[in-house]
């Protein structure tokens, strides 16, 4: 940032606080998703983030950075948008006619994020108590382990152990003491880590390699096929099947393959669509209306593999976030 720059915004010169702001847009968006769990909330959040940083520049005296300064109001923003989110939760429809879970877990707020909205953004961490790599952190599990922890928690282990704030930099944004902060890390960081899974990432393909192609396309044709047997053999013995919000959880080829035949995809009419989110292979899946030779959106399912097998899928059946992956709204 230069000072002619930023003087020039702060004279409501609309191109200079783009250029003070857009290299920290992609970096920020992904900073909110972190917390709230949604790729729409975060897009808003987002615009709120740099409303309220156009409007309060003349307030900012720059004894913090510009980055320090927008990933305040952006966290505060999230923190805010998570109490609206509890009541969304309390109204949560359940769903109905599914097989006995192996566990129920507490309902969450989760959408996938697009791979394409990863593009361009920097690795911002720039101190040594950085934990965990922009790889990691955005992975599904990382998401989902967030998202059980009390919100100031969640902020704090993100903007410490992810962006590499210091404690006083993260005590400043969300105007508490530094000790307290150190006190929601050690407690965040005890509750997040005993939920995280085995790093079976580590022995997952490489991204778009031909041997990751093969395991997720072997699993889409049984998918188009209603092949249910094929599904479940090419599952880990201790993989997952879950739904966010949905609190059912189904774990092994047992518990899986009985669920899945209650559903659509044990009919053999699904089409897909190849993707990628949260930096994992993914698939859209279309069901074809009997009436139309249209096919509508479905579900989107995110895969997490593990050597040559699939350790989890994530089903998420709100198809509204296909936009956000430029997927079609219907398939002919």
């Amino acid at each position: 940032m230069t000072e002619q720059t930023f003087a020039r915004a702060r004279g409501g010169d609309e191109h200079a606080f783009r250029k003070l702001t857009d290299p920290y847009r992609r970096g920020l968006q992904l900073h909110i998703y972190r917390i709230v769990g949604s790729v729409q909330d975060a897009e808003d959040l987002l615009q709120e983030t740099l409303l309220a940083a156009w409007r309060s520049l003349e307030q900012f005296e720059g004894r913090a950075s510009v980055r320090a300064w927008l990933y305040r109001i952006a966290t505060n923003r999230s923190l805010d948008a998570l109490r609206a989110s509890r009541r969304r939760l309390e109204a949560l429809q359940r769903m109905t006619a599914v097989p006995e879970p192996t566990r129920r877990t507490e309902p969450i707020w989760l959408e996938p994020y697009p791979d394409v909205l990863l593009e361009g953004i920097p690795d911002e961490a720039p101190g040594p108590d950085v934990r965990y790599e922009t790889k990691e952190a955005v992975a599904l599990a990382f998401i989902v382990g967030l998202q059980h922890l009390p919100p100031q928690q969640r902020a704090v282990l993100v903007l410490r152990d992810v962006l590499g704030f210091r404690a006083g930099e993260v005590a400043e944004m969300l105007k508490t003491t530094e000790p307290s902060v150190n006190n929601l890390l050690r407690r965040a960081r005890a509750a997040f880590e005993s939920r995280l899974p085995a790093a079976g990432r580590e022995r997952a393909p490489l991204p778009n390699s031909k041997r990751e192609r093969d395991i997720v396309g072997r699993f889409a044709d049984a998918v188009e096929a209603g092949d249910i047997n094929g599904m479940v053999a090419l599952l880990t013995d201790d993989a997952w099947v879950t739904m966010p919000p949905e609190p059912y959880e189904y774990q092994g080829p047992t518990a899986i393959g009985t669920f899945l035949r209650g559903r659509e995809v044990a009919r053999g009419s699904m089409r897909l669509v190849p993707t990628r989110a949260n930096g994992q292979p993914a698939f859209a899946c279309y069901l074809p209306s009997p009436q139309t030779d249209i096919a509508r959106p479905y579900a989107l399912f995110v895969i997490t593999l593990e050597g040559d097998l699939i350790s989890a899928i994530t089903w998420f059946a709100d198809s509204s976030v296909f936009p956000q992956f430029g997927l079609p709204r219907m398939l002919r």
